[in-house]
């Protein structure tokens, strides 16, 4: 099972380790492994939420995330899309930028962290509207019930999530732009490119969620006729077959997933030029750990561990949360990849504890009350 799952991503790993000897010796194997690392810690969480959202999707749907869309997240997040940031913002043409990539590595690492303010406030906007969706849910499952069960009630006032998010990109738009002022005006400009890059995120997440939703929607009729279906196979002893996401909807979910890896790639994309700023290396080790993203996506729909691991996606969305914080604080403030890694996996390790508390309470229950288990695991 693990062999076939990762199958794909321990023969990239090879062929990629291999490419970077060829390129530039041991010392390009080391950074492209340290990338590696770095992709795979940063992006656990998304593999976590990507499985939440795949697992909806019927088995042609699946194949299509792993195929097209691991093209995508490997060549163009990973590849094209830092030489895209280059070629806007310094007005140059497609060919200019990669040569500027290939041939002047420090001019284009300043460009792009030039671009890091309008990267942050729409990947920030994106991964907050996420997280506030979340946790403005009422859920029958409650990880930190003292906290979710009066966001719950909150929730219940209209496009509350979407205030909030407006709130917290003018907040950032303004203090960024009293810092700028404040240290000569060169980018005092800046406030407005943040203002829209943000805007361009939530209207983003709105277009696609809300295209996703509908078309999901559009199936609940089918899915009652099946369920009723479940439950007689379920007392004759068959096997249940859930509907599975087909046509317009699993297109614009998987849209929607594809949105999603891009503004989750941001962070790692970023982060890279702290180790190297040579786009190849960058590719390589970034597109290593993108391809387990999409293997452990896999393996967690497959093994079925968000259903026995119930808090897993909660961890994750807290995470995505504690993201979007940070890439809006990294617009004006300077924070290390380690501590974002790291936020991520302390999250999802204290909602998978959790998780096995409860798993435990519930068996020594004898299966019976889930109240008295999630109070038992601690939430």
């Amino acid at each position: 099972m693990v062999l076939k799952t990762f199958g794909w991503s321990f023969a990239v790993t090879a062929l990629g380790l291999v490419a970077a000897v060829f390129y530039g010796g041991w010392t390009a194997f080391g950074i492209v492994a340290i990338l590696s690392v770095l992709e795979i810690s940063l992006s656990f969480d998304n593999a976590v939420v990507n499985a939440g959202i795949l697992k909806k999707m019927n088995a042609f749907w699946q194949k299509i995330f792993l195929t097209i869309g691991i093209l995508i997240a490997v060549f163009g997040m990973r590849l094209i899309f830092p030489v895209v940031i280059v070629a806007v913002s310094a007005s140059l043409g497609p060919i200019e930028a990669v040569d500027l990539a290939l041939t002047d590595k420090d001019r284009y690492q300043e460009l792009v962290t030039d671009a890091h303010p309008s990267i942050a406030a729409f990947g920030g906007m994106f991964l907050l509207m996420i997280f506030l969706d979340f946790i403005f849910e009422d859920r029958d499952i409650k990880w930190l019930g003292w906290l979710e069960r009066p966001l719950a009630k909150l929730g219940k006032v209209d496009m509350l999530s979407v205030c909030i998010a407006l709130v917290v990109l003018l907040v950032s738009a303004i203090t960024f732009g009293a810092h700028a002022h404040q240290h000569g005006g060169t980018h005092a400009d800046k406030a407005e490119t943040v203002l829209l890059s943000g805007i361009a995120g939530l209207i983003t997440y709105l277009v696609v969620g809300g295209l996703s939703s509908f078309f999901e929607e559009k199936l609940e009729e089918e899915e009652e006729r099946e369920h009723e279906a479940e439950e007689k196979a379920e007392r004759e002893g068959k096997p249940k077959s859930a509907v599975k996401l087909a046509g317009k909807a699993a297109f614009f979910m998987f849209l929607y997933l594809e949105v999603l890896d891009a503004s989750f790639s941001f962070d790692g994309v970023i982060g890279a030029f702290a180790i190297t700023n040579d786009i190849v290396l960058m590719a390589l080790g970034l597109g290593i750990g993108a391809m387990y993203v999409r293997s452990l996506t896999v393996y967690l729909v497959r093994q079925g561990t968000l259903d026995d691991y119930v808090y897993l996606e909660h961890g994750a969305h807290y995470a995505i949360g504690a993201l979007a914080a940070i890439l809006l604080v990294t617009i004006q403030y300077e924070i290390n990849e380690i501590i974002t890694g790291l936020i991520g996996v302390v999250l999802i390790g204290a909602s998978f504890w959790s998780s096995v508390r409860r798993n435990r309470a519930i068996a020594a229950a004898g299966g019976g009350d889930q109240e008295k288990a999630e109070v038992s695991s601690g939430v």
